[in-house]
């Protein structure tokens, strides 16, 4: 199981292929990169890996599309994504990014400190769950242990991610969230940031009236009957990103 995995590297005294040289060139650099909506994030991780002597931050995004956009272009081995982001959230993009052709080893790096949410993205192949809270040294360590086709996951959440593994996932929202279609959640997320059918329509590169059927399906598979219910049980049911 993926747990076993991922209980070997998340100590932090686990220095995993941690290089003696200080020269950058004679090494193989892990090419990171970076997605997270705030610009003060992106910059304070680039400069903290910026001192790791195997460890290269080869781009930016400010959103799960700019993501997908620049992983074509880049190719980086590693990217070290925030879930709470505009247009398309980490979630959405690591399903996308997944499933694409040779993706990147997905790292999470997250305030959200919901273990079924970490289990579910471990589950579907993201290589390393981490917190924001974490210290300095464990972004390298879940970095070169994702490069390395390992899992990790912060120690502060690790024991209740295993949990979870154990139970199978049956707590509350994993059902709910398993009606929706990868589609759904998308236009979910968008409505939930007050986004405007003719908005998402644009974003998504589909019609209004697709945009319209998927509100209407959302809500019928939700049991509600307004977008003000929609949203409530869409939070209560954690299948959004809330920072709020």
């Amino acid at each position: 199981m993926w747990c076993a995995a991922f209980v070997r590297v998340a100590a932090i005294g686990d220095q995993t292929a941690r290089p003696k040289s200080k020269d950058k060139e004679l090494h193989k650099l892990i090419r990171v990169l970076l997605a997270d909506y705030h610009q003060l994030v992106r910059q304070g991780v680039a400069a903290l890996l910026d001192k790791e002597y195997d460890i290269e931050v080869i781009g930016e995004a400010s959103n799960g599309q700019e993501a997908i956009e620049l992983i074509d272009d880049a190719r980086p081995d590693v990217l070290v994504m925030d879930l709470s982001m505009p247009r398309l959230d980490g979630e959405q993009a690591a399903e996308r990014i997944l499933n694409s052709k040779n993706p990147p080893a997905i790292v999470i790096l997250s305030v959200h400190t919901n273990s079924v949410l970490a289990h579910n993205l471990i589950k579907n192949g993201v290589k390393g769950y981490l917190l924001k809270m974490a210290s300095a040294e464990e972004l390298p360590l879940a970095i070169r242990s994702a490069a390395q086709g390992k899992t990790y996951v912060s120690p502060a959440i690790a024991a209740s991610v295993i949990d979870v593994a154990g139970n199978r996932g049956n707590e509350a929202g994993v059902g709910t969230k398993a009606m929706l279609s990868a589609r759904e959640r998308e236009v979910l997320q968008l409505i939930s940031e007050g986004n405007t059918n003719s908005f998402i329509a644009e974003g998504l590169s589909i019609s209004i009236k697709t945009v319209e059927k998927h509100r209407a399906n959302l809500m019928s598979k939700l049991g509600v009957h307004d977008l003000p219910a929609l949203i409530k049980r869409a939070i209560k049911e954690e299948l959004i990103l809330d920072e709020s």
